[in-house]
């Protein structure tokens, strides 16, 4: 589910990063997981605005290893400089990658909307119906043959 609403969005997720999400939100709906994605997006985006350091790199996408693009870090970075995401060009901008910690971070605010009680709620109805449907489905049944049989015994014709 977290593969498809990533979509085609570069990301650092591997099959056992998207096995401990599953994981993490056993009990969640489809419509859940797609928030902690939307959100989870945006982690990258929030690093961007609130960075107040960031340092020169390359370009994942140039053949050349020159430190044409900047990216936000640690102040601590031997390499960071202190600017703003405004002083940056988007052109010269390179967005963090997107990383399991992101979607664990959205996932610590997003609670599921689907509780125990409405999944209980949903098996008994289910298991109701079934139950119900299968006592209709005998009942047709037994009463076909029934007819049949008084047919039979009348020596009525069984085709109409």
């Amino acid at each position: 589910m977290f593969e498809i609403h990533v979509g085609t969005t570069p990301c650092q997720l591997g099959a056992k990063d998207y096995r401990v999400l599953a994981d993490r939100t056993e009990g969640f709906s489809g419509s859940d997981i797609s928030i902690i994605v939307r959100d989870a997006l945006m982690q990258p985006i929030r690093k961007v605005i609130s960075a107040t350091h960031f340092k020169k790199v390359a370009d994942p996408e140039s053949d050349t290893q020159a430190l044409t693009k900047w990216t936000p870090c640690s102040p601590g970075d031997p390499d960071a400089v202190e600017k703003s995401w405004s002083d940056i060009g988007s052109d010269e901008l390179l967005e963090p990658p997107l990383k399991l910690a992101d979607f664990l971070k959205s996932l610590d605010s997003t609670r599921p909307t689907v509780t125990e009680a409405d999944i209980k709620r949903h098996d008994d109805w289910t298991r109701e119906s079934g139950t119900f449907q299968t006592l209709v489905v005998h009942f047709f049944l037994c009463s076909y043959l029934v007819l049949q049989e008084m047919m039979v015994h009348k020596n009525l014709p069984l085709e109409s």
